[in-house]
This record gives C-alpha cells, structure tokens and sequence, in this order.
C-alpha cells in the first residue's frame, strides 16, 4: 500500500468545509399505532458531522448502527427528518427534490456492490456517460468520447473497456466504472459506502491506492463508510465512530486510533487482529454482551451503556455530550472517558445500569 492520507494530507483547519451536517435524523417510517398512520424511526438520530476539502472523513461501526442510512440522507436518497446538511452553503435537507438534483452533481457517491448499483445492459461508456444526459452541459457531445477515454485511463482502465458490459469484467474492474461515472461529473465529495468490503484483498489495496491518488490529484473529498477499521486507518485523515444512530467519538485518525476514549472505540479496535496481536494489556480483546438496540426503542441517557463494561447509574439518566473532555484531546461521548479500566471509582459494570 501507498503512504496513509493522513501521512500528508493538510491540518484539518486549513481546507475549506465541503459538507456540515447537524443536528440529523433520518431513517424510515413504519406504520402507526393500530395501523394508522405513519410514525419515523430515526436510524440517524441527531448526528454532526463535518467534511473539509480535500480530505477523507472515515465512518466507522457495528452493522446497524446507521452508517448507509448517513450515506443515502446525504446523498438525496432518502429524506431528512429533521436538522441540515449544509453543502457549499445550501441546506440540501430543505431543498425541493427538482433544485437538490441540480446540486447533486456536486455529491456523488460510490456503492458497495456496482454490479447493482450500475445497469448491465449499458456498456461502460454509457453508464460514464449517463450523468451527462441528467445534468448536460458539462460535457459538448462531441467531447464525450475522449471524456470517457480520459476518465478509464483516470482509474486505470483500458480505451477498449468503454465498448464492454459489466459481466465482461472483474469485481475490481467494475468498482473502478462506478468511480469514473462518480467522477464523471467533477463532484466536490464522494461518499463510498462500503466500496471495497466486496472485492479480494489485493484488489481492496490497488482500488483505496486509486481512491487516494485521486484525491491528490483532483482535490475530492470523500466520506468513507466502512466496517473494516484497517482500511479506514490506511485512507482517512479523521474519524467518527457511530454507535445506534450517532457518533460517540471523532478526531483524527492519530488520536482515534492512537488513543481511543469511548469504550466502545476501544472494544471495536480490540476485535482488529492487528491491533489485538500488540503484546500489551490496552490490546485485549473486549467482547461486548448483547445485540445493538432498536432503534426505535433506544436505551435512555447513553445509547451503549446497556452494552458497556464502564457503564454506572448516570449513563442511565444523562446523554453524554460529545465534547472535549478533561483528559482527552478529541470529542468523546462519554462521561467516563477520562477512565483508563472499568475499575474507575466512579464507573460501575454495566449491569448496574440496565
């Protein structure tokens, strides 16, 4: 693998703000009490998030915790329930569905599976070329071809890939036509959604090398969703951890993974071979007890402490803020960050808070 993005990416304050989203909910609707109506379940429940110019924002959590749900509220595909996305300073969560279309072009985003996400009856030079048809004037017509050509050298793709389909390729040759269709239409951000969780290893490592050398090279910024937290080490300059809809720690990657706060930071990096073969007591594994809560149905005050192995009688009451704490140099959304074992005289187990 190439050098990490933050290796030498700029200080976080220097690059402009791409994208803020505050205060967000979003998730879907179910049916009412008795069958009328219809009641929202936020997945994503009051989430901030920033991503900056240039750089890569990595989201990381459990299945279930929010994560494609975050992707799709900031990409349009599903609808804000409450709270902004602000984007080149337009509320996207407030536009009408024809004025966000226009904007879209500056969000685009990549999809875990492209064999779903990209039409096989087109060959690769339509599906690049399909953007241009909902958003024209980017490129002339008769400018289109050597576009194309330009974009499948950009991400390492052969001229005569352009007259081929989808099943006439690789995995990775796939994902590689749905990052030149995302390009296609000179976006400020991309958010990929789990985009190499489905290819093989070595494949894995050239498609996050291309993710990277394009950012060098055309500016993108990216918000990446992963489960996998050595693929979000090796690509992200920051990091936030989403725990049931909301995010309980963010920093840079240095501290996130260098020093990570929240237990449940600490029990998902403990699960990572990598860093669990260190010969050093932090690098034990922590095995949660439990599933993830519904949604629908949250724990009161923490949202993790019916899980947590730090969790006492306050997390059951107040909802800790994700804040800078005495101890600490990031956010984190706990009241016990500052603890370095459940043995804290303040902390208790978790079952004491159930």
């Amino acid at each position: 693998m190439t050098a990490t993005a933050h290796d030498t990416a700029a200080p976080a304050g220097d690059a402009e703000v791409v994208l803020r989203a505050a205060g967000l909910e979003a998730g879907y609707q179910r049916p009412g009490r008795h069958g009328f109506g219809r009641r929202r379940v936020p997945v994503v429940a009051g989430l901030d998030l920033t991503v900056r110019a240039g750089r890569t924002v990595g989201v990381v959590g459990e299945s279930g915790c929010g994560k494609s749900t975050l992707a799709r509220a900031i990409v349009g595909l599903i609808p804000a329930f409450a709270g902004t996305i602000e984007f080149a300073g337009t509320d996207l969560a407030s536009l009408p569905r024809r004025r966000r279309r226009r904007v879209a072009r500056d969000v685009q985003m990549v999809f875990q599976d492209p064999y779903t996400s990209l039409n096989p009856r087109m060959t690769v030079a339509a599906v690049i070329a399909e953007g241009w048809r909902v958003h024209p004037g980017i490129v002339p017509r008769d400018r289109e071809d050597a576009e194309v050509a330009r974009l499948l050298d950009l991400v390492g793709l052969r001229p005569e890939h352009a007259a081929r389909r989808l099943h006439e390729l690789s995995g990775g040759q796939c994902q590689r036509v749905a990052i030149a269709r995302a390009l296609a239409l000179r976006p400020r951000l991309i958010v990929c959604d789990e985009a190499v969780s489905a290819l093989d290893m070595s494949v894995r490592a050239q498609i996050l090398n291309l993710l990277a050398d394009l950012q060098a090279e055309l500016g993108v910024a990216y918000l990446f969703i992963s489960h996998d937290l050595d693929v979000v080490r090796h690509i992200a300059d920051e990091v936030a951890v989403m725990y049931l809809g909301t995010v309980v720690e963010q920093g840079t990657a240095e501290q996130v993974f260098g020093d990570p706060r929240h237990p449940y930071t600490r029990a998902l990096l403990s699960a990572v071979p990598s860093v669990r073969d260190r010969p050093d007591d932090a690098a034990r594994e922590i095995v949660l007890e439990g599933e993830v809560p519904s949604p629908a149905a949250p724990p009161s005050g923490c949202r993790f402490r019916t899980r947590c192995f730090m969790a006492a009688e306050r997390c059951a009451r107040d909802v800790p803020e994700l804040i800078v704490r005495e101890g600490t140099a990031h956010p984190v959304a706990c009241h016990f960050a500052d603890a370095d074992t459940g043995t804290d005289t303040d902390a208790g187990t978790a079952s004491s808070a159930r």
